[in-house]
């Protein structure tokens, strides 16, 4: 017989866990902002990035509908137009749009490299949050992720003459952390629970993402209160850029690939947006400017405002889609 004690605070549990969802996007505001506004925060969260991107990766896949995975799957040609734009087309325009501009090196160089960045592993759950196709966008950053040791040393090689070395053997492993460990936990747990089990716990799992990426986001922060204060006016500059560059990718993929359709367009353009800096930070090499790791820092302020701050948008252009 069930205490009625523990269901009581496990139901209350999975409330607050779906409230969560429902909020996350002033959760994630939260996150971002209380790492560079508590150091001793940020500093004693560092540590937990490398298993909250397993626990995260894990979740997303718990909550993609596999049928909706393999819809997009059977039309190969939506995907690759996606992955093609992703990786080639908006490195380059991001390069052409900075051209005229007077900007500082550093910030010119990182705004290039960001745009040839795989997306981001919040991807998905971040298009689930604003009500976007997750499982496309899910498809579209595993390929991505596969494909930038590929594209992106030779096409910022061409665009700045920085040479990226992307040891393969890191690579590898960074991957196995990032999806191979992660998809295992995924199935083991859909065979153990079943379907009928996980279908209620939706929202929860989906709570469950947001507080992961709000610890996240509190530990990425570690050493950038320091930094600002260092330099204000330079992290000012860097700031503005690194939210023109996201969300100007953001809307030039959504624009390029329209025909695609809405949804899908849109889904697209938010992937493009928010780029995973992580790889970059560890393999710059010594004689790249220190400030572009410090850009890929500030890249996390657009990543993490993006859903609070463009859900309103996708949620008026879906009304205004109905009525047409």
């Amino acid at each position: 017989m069930c205490d009625p004690a523990a269901v009581f605070a496990i139901d209350a549990l999975l409330r607050l866990l779906a409230a969560s969802a429902r909020h996350g996007g002033a959760l994630l505001a939260v996150g971002v902002f209380g790492g560079l506004l508590v150091p001793p925060l940020a500093d004693a969260l560092h540590w937990f990035i490398a298993p909250n991107v397993v626990m995260l990766m894990t979740l997303v896949l718990l909550r993609v509908d596999v049928a909706g995975a393999l819809f997009h799957l059977r039309r190969p040609a939506r995907l690759l137009a996606i992955v093609a734009f992703h990786a080639l087309a908006a490195p380059v325009l991001v390069w052409a749009a900075i051209q005229p501009l007077p900007l500082d090196p550093g910030i010119a160089g990182a705004m290039v490299i960001f745009a040839t960045g795989c997306a981001a592993t919040s991807g998905a759950a971040f298009a689930r949050l604003v009500g976007l196709d997750a499982e496309l966008t899910l498809l579209a950053t595993l390929a991505t992720t596969l494909l930038v040791p590929l594209t992106a040393p030779p096409v910022v090689h061409l665009l700045i003459g920085i040479d990226l070395a992307l040891s393969l053997p890191q690579f590898v492993g960074r991957l196995a952390l990032v999806v191979a460990a992660p998809l295992a936990l995924s199935v083991l747990i859909r065979r153990w629970a079943g379907p009928a089990r996980l279908a209620p716990l939706g929202p929860a799992l989906d709570g469950m993402v947001v507080w992961i990426l709000v610890l996240y986001g509190l530990g990425v922060m570690k050493g950038l209160t320091a930094r600002l204060l260092d330099d204000p006016w330079w992290v000012a500059q860097a700031a503005a850029a690194a939210f023109a560059v996201s969300f100007g990718v953001n809307l030039a993929t959504t624009l390029a690939l329209a025909r695609l359709g809405w949804g899908h367009a849109a889904a697209a353009g938010l992937m493009g947006g928010n780029r995973n800096m992580a790889l970059y930070l560890a393999i710059l090499p010594a004689a790249a400017d220190p400030r572009i790791g410090l850009f890929f820092a500030l890249c996390q302020f657009p990543l993490y405002l993006s859903p609070f701050l463009l859900r309103p948008v996708y949620g008026a252009a879906r009304g205004w889609q109905g009525r047409r």
